[in-house]
């Protein structure tokens, strides 16, 4: 199965953000990609953490849920929409939402980030919990491929990578695959980007795609990229450092199951 990992530098402007999803998702679809998958944040990097609140949507319908359905539709794409802001019952509180649309565009999965982000290193400050309100439960779906096969594909976002509980759990309910919707700093992922999901990949035996916002934005915030594709045995298929773009890779069922069978750490386990 042929996927995309999307790599975009998201602006303020959710117009512009739409347009750049929009041309990315039609060249992944043009070059054969079954599943696309946009990084974190996707429709909005803003100029304040509390920008999200102006552009949040009731789940189910609104501009951006509306243009990531209709490109699926038209694509004949898979499509995972990275992140976008949704509503919730605290007028100043939105779910940080990774949705997932079939080919025929509909919304088919949900997950909201579990694990929110905080960072103080003395010169950069996060801390998504002053806008954010924390997910509750693991996601996956499963997609019939054109291989032949139905992969099961865990949903994650970005600062849920350092909580390998979260993967366990989907190796435990069957994936084969996971997404890492990311904008990790460009602090965080120089030190640890790669090697968390290289070992996510490892210790759970299944593909890992991970697409990323991947440069200098128009708040000043640098974001790390590096949007890739790891296999079971922890090899990166595919990378991108910076800048927008399509990072594509073959997953394949045999190498999957080869890597399982060979090393069937995943029936050893205790806990």
């Amino acid at each position: 199965m042929k996927v995309a990992a999307l790599q975009m530098v998201s602006s303020p402007s959710v117009d512009a953000n739409l347009q750049a999803a929009r041309a990315l998702l039609t060249q992944a679809a043009e070059q054969g990609a079954e599943l696309a998958v946009l990084p974190e944040y996707f429709c909005l990097l803003g100029q304040r953490d509390t920008d999200k609140l102006a552009v949040q949507e009731a789940p189910g319908h609104g501009p951006i849920q509306d243009h990531l359905a209709a490109c699926a539709r038209e694509l004949g794409l898979w499509i995972v929409g990275g992140t976008l802001p949704l509503s919730t019952a605290q007028a100043d509180r939105v779910t940080n939402s990774s949705l997932v649309w079939s080919p025929a565009g509909d919304w088919v999965s949900r997950y909201d980030k579990i694990h929110l982000f905080c960072f103080d290193n003395g010169r950069e400050r996060y801390d998504e919990s002053r806008v954010l309100e924390a997910g509750r439960q693991p996601a996956c779906f499963d997609l019939p491929s054109r291989d032949g096969h139905t992969w099961r594909i865990g949903l994650s976002v970005c600062y849920d990578l350092r909580f390998p509980e979260l993967y366990r759990a989907y190796a435990r309910d069957g994936a084969h695959l996971m997404l890492v919707p990311s904008a990790f700093t460009y602090t965080t992922g120089e030190a640890h980007w790669s090697l968390l999901l290289r070992a996510r990949a490892v210790e759970n035996l299944a593909f890992v795609v991970a697409p990323a916002q991947g440069g200098v934005h128009e708040n000043g915030r640098h974001t790390w990229g590096h949007s890739l594709v790891v296999d079971p045995w922890g090899e990166v298929l595919a990378e991108q450092a910076q800048g927008p773009g399509v990072v594509l890779a073959e997953l394949d069922w045999a190498t999957l199951q080869r890597c399982r069978a060979q090393l069937p750490a995943l029936s050893h386990r205790v806990l």
